[in-house]
């Protein structure tokens, strides 16, 4: 298919001719896919292309789209490739185009950066400019003077005290993630943050915990829009797909890529850093010489996720996660069936399980699911803290290795805290509960020499 686009619209050939206007032309693009949208933009001409770059307004991301209310910072957040950068240039640009008695604020991590990424990037604001504008930058004062007469000075987060004093009407504060004494410099550029009837500000970043991003994620009348890498559809989709195989899942992934915040919970008893660090291909842990499969089952039939993880002694005495079988509001029948199949696949010799909730009804469970596998009952009322502690210890040591990427366990992971209490996501913990059960055995085992004492199914 052939596509034009021309100020009359979006034209489609394609041995006959459609015509879309306004919000017509751009209601079948709103549709599309990113992928779908990489094969239409791969029929233009460069020449085509470069028009419809131009014509940004209508064109952008959800994600790069100015939110609607009355905000005062509007912060975007997402992941690299995803058009942060365009968004924050237009948005300025537009700003500038309507208020020519503007002041302006562009904020970047170094002056460096600033003038290399903001002002003269590919998609900095002299790349935007529409045709006749021809802003101007001084690089003696910093400044970028727009053809409105709006001028937008240049300041580095490093220099937070310049931004003492100077007064601004809108402000654009680019890659929070980098700002490292950047605390003062957006404490000082919100408080001269104060021309004009509405003043506003945005920052665009790849999102990291920092002193100024608690800035950020604090200020009142915050407002935010998410990105993932893969929403672009100007990316190549072989390096979206080679970002994905390489990165998805993993910290740096659901970092970089995902444009998600992850934050170490306070007195957290594993770490981001920490199961990064443990993790290794699946393919590279051999063939394990016992493995068993921990069972946080749920409390009722339709109410949280029933854990189930299976873990392994590999050859070389470390231990591994290597499944996260889970099921989520699954009735027993269902959840029993998915351990059954678990146990298969892994040639398991046991199933340590939660028995708060009593130990009978777990094995009655399991065994009309045709689970004839020994179950060693856990309770975890008083041994929660007590097991989970000690494998904590295991990653730390180095003797616990992820075989492979198991995202929703790793964030119930990285909630639990010193003494039992948990921080993450959900109400409960039930993945990283069946882990612990699961490795706790088989640390036992390790340090015993015996198997625990089992009851037969």
């Amino acid at each position: 298919m052939k596509i034009k686009i021309t100020d009359a619209g979006l034209t489609a050939t394609d041995g006959a001719t459609r015509r879309w206007r306004s919000d017509d032309m751009l209601r079948p693009v709103r549709r599309m896919t990113a992928k779908e949208l990489r094969q239409l933009l791969s029929g233009l001409t460069e020449g085509e292309k470069a028009e419809w770059v131009a014509r940004w307004y209508g064109f952008e991301n959800d994600g790069q789209r100015e939110p609607p209310g009355d905000w005062r910072v509007w912060l975007i957040r997402a992941g690299r490739g995803f058009g942060k950068t365009r968004a924050g240039s237009e948005w300025v640009s537009e700003i500038a185009r309507d208020n020519p008695d503007a002041r302006i604020a562009l904020v970047g991590a170094t002056q460096a950066d600033g003038q290399r990424v903001m002002i003269e990037g590919p998609s900095g604001l002299l790349a935007v400019a529409r045709h006749g504008e021809e802003p101007r930058w001084v690089k003696a004062r910093r400044e970028l003077r727009f053809s409105s007469g709006a001028v937008a000075t240049l300041y580095s987060a490093e220099a937070g005290e310049e931004l003492r004093g100077p007064e601004h009407d809108f402000a654009w504060c680019d890659e929070l993630a980098k700002w490292r004494r950047g605390d003062a410099a957006w404490d000082n550029l919100m408080l001269g943050l104060r021309l004009g009837e509405r003043p506003r500000v945005v920052v665009t970043t790849t999102p990291r915990v920092n002193a100024a991003m608690r800035r950020v994620l604090a200020a009142p009348g915050l407002a935010e829009t998410l990105g993932r890498t893969r929403d672009n559809p100007w990316l190549p989709d072989s390096f979206v797909a080679a970002m994905i195989e390489s990165y998805g899942g993993t910290r740096l992934g659901r970092q970089e890529l995902d444009g998600e915040m992850l934050e170490d919970v306070e007195g957290a008893l594993w770490t981001r850093a920490l199961v990064e660090r443990c993790r290794v291909g699946a393919e590279s842990i051999g063939k394990p010489v016992r493995v068993i499969i921990g069972v946080d089952p749920p409390a009722t039939a339709h109410g949280d996720a029933c854990g189930i993880v299976v873990a392994a002694l590999l050859r070389d005495r470390r231990l591994a996660v290597i499944e996260d079988a889970s099921v989520e509001r699954a009735p027993p029948g269902v959840w029993a069936q998915a351990v059954a199949s678990a146990a298969a696949r892994w040639g398991a010799d046991r199933i340590v399980a939660e028995s708060n909730m009593g130990g009978e009804m777990v094995e009655n469970t399991l065994r009309q699911a045709d689970c004839a596998l020994p179950v060693v009952p856990v309770h975890a009322s008083v041994g929660k803290a007590r097991r989970a502690e000690p494998v904590a210890l295991a990653y730390e040591r180095g003797q616990v290795a992820h075989a492979g990427v198991f995202g929703s366990l790793e964030d119930q992971l990285c909630g639990l805290q010193i003494g039992g209490g948990y921080a993450g996501p959900g109400r409960s913990p039930d993945r990283a509960d069946a882990c612990v059960w699961a490795l706790a055995a088989l640390l036992e085992g390790l340090k015993t020499g015996r198997e625990p004492g089992v009851r037969r199914v």
